[in-house]
């Protein structure tokens, strides 16, 4: 451990802490609680139902018959196992990198990026807003997601700054090769586009590089595992690295190699940074990624199928608005689609005005006499789903 980040951890000692864990609305307290701040977000996280979806939400690969693939739910966990050893390594707070790590993806909607690009593309059709995992997951942990309280009320999770930050902030690359912190405490709302501005925290910064390095290797071998990169592409990639053996890069090697040389090349005064040559490999395999997976031709019919689901199921659900009579003409239609209607509108009803809101204590979000406030819960129920429940309603509603 060199501790040169002790200074600059998510602490009491720091200037930003009373920032860092401030909340929009005061949390319950329960009698007898010996957890901290970010232990408490860590709980609301993974109790709660957005949570536990990421395990069968998709990662790069839909496959939902072979158990070795990665799913989002595993690769939070690698971002966790990551940020964890650097954090400790540089004396910063790693309960701040867990429950970030493990909230940061849970904007994602089904099918992975690609799901994400089709729902910003009906978004920007009817709302006239892009649609984005990093935006979305800040409002899933602000407004959609709910736990019971100690008065058995639903409620948001409503977690911390520095973890809210976290979560909108930890997408971008890293080819400048240095990130920082911002000093501005800024109201997140600001944010109109990924990337925009550097994470809060320390922690939210190691975070973000954690999730490059946990997926370029992981990405590799589920490749070789479906047959989309035979074992003798690979040579391509060794040739470049100037690596003459297999077995001198694997997914061990190359989240040790990464991990190793950040910490060491990394100081506050420097920012995080790597050497030249851990840069080099990181982008290397990035692109080699990009050429052989993520752009591979086997990719796109199941990608045009989700493109088929998703867009069905959005124009079912938004066939049924009307104004206040939309839950009404969602009942009608729930005779012919008896499991996945009612689920939609019984979710729909946690959010909306009505007489009796017993056991919610949840803020409103939606007006019913708003069309745009309807199409966008649309959009953030069928981002909540997993990869199974969009394709069992689809198949639902092609049988009529």
């Amino acid at each position: 451990m060199n501790n040169l980040f002790l200074k600059e951890s998510a602490n009491e000692n720091n200037p930003k802490w009373e920032k860092m864990i401030s909340r929009k609305a005061p949390l319950y307290q329960k009698k007898y609680d010996v957890r901290s701040e970010f232990e408490r977000d860590y709980n609301r996280v993974i109790f709660s139902a957005a949570y536990r979806r990421l395990k069968h939400k998709t990662q790069v690969f839909y496959s939902p018959t072979i158990d070795h693939i990665s799913t989002r739910f595993e690769h939070v966990k690698y971002v966790e196992s990551i940020s964890y050893t650097m954090a400790k390594y540089m004396g910063l707070n790693a309960e701040l990198t867990k429950v970030i790590a493990n909230a940061h993806d849970l904007g994602h909607g089904p099918f992975g990026h690609r799901g994400e690009t089709i729902l910003s593309e009906i978004s920007m059709k009817d709302i006239g807003k892009r649609f984005w995992h990093e935006r979305n997951g800040l409002e899933m942990v602000e407004n959609i997601e709910l736990l019971k309280d100690n008065e058995n009320k639903k409620q948001n999770l409503n977690l911390t700054y520095a973890v809210r930050d976290g979560i909108i902030a930890h997408c971008g690359e890293v080819d400048e090769n240095m990130i920082k912190p911002r000093d501005e405490y800024i109201d997140l709302d600001n944010y109109t586009m990924p990337n925009q501005y550097a994470p809060y925290t320390w922690e939210g910064c190691i975070v973000k590089i954690a999730d490059k390095i946990s997926y370029i290797g992981r990405d590799i071998e589920d490749g070789i595992e479906l047959g989309i990169i035979k074992k003798e592409e690979l040579k391509e990639l060794y040739s470049i690295l100037n690596y003459k053996e297999e077995h001198d890069l694997n997914n061990t090697i190359i989240i040790n190699t990464l991990v190793y040389d950040l910490c060491k090349n990394s100081s506050p005064e420097k920012g995080l940074c790597f050497s030249n040559e851990a840069l080099e490999l990181l982008n290397t395999i990035k692109k080699f990624n990009y050429k052989k997976i993520y752009n591979s031709e086997l990719l796109k019919p199941s990608q045009r199928f989700f493109e088929i689901v998703i867009n069905e199921i959005y124009n079912i659900l938004k066939s049924t608005y009307d104004g206040e009579k939309t839950l009404e003409n969602i009942r009608k239609l729930e005779k012919y689609y008896k499991v996945y209607l009612p689920n939609f509108r019984e979710w729909l009803s946690e959010y909306i005005k009505k007489e009796n809101r017993e056991g919610l204590k949840n803020s409103i979000l939606f007006d019913l006499n708003n069309p745009k406030d309807f199409y966008q819960a649309i959009i953030y129920y069928i981002s909540g789903m997993t990869d199974n429940f969009a394709i069992n309603m689809y198949n639902e509603i092609i049988e009529y």
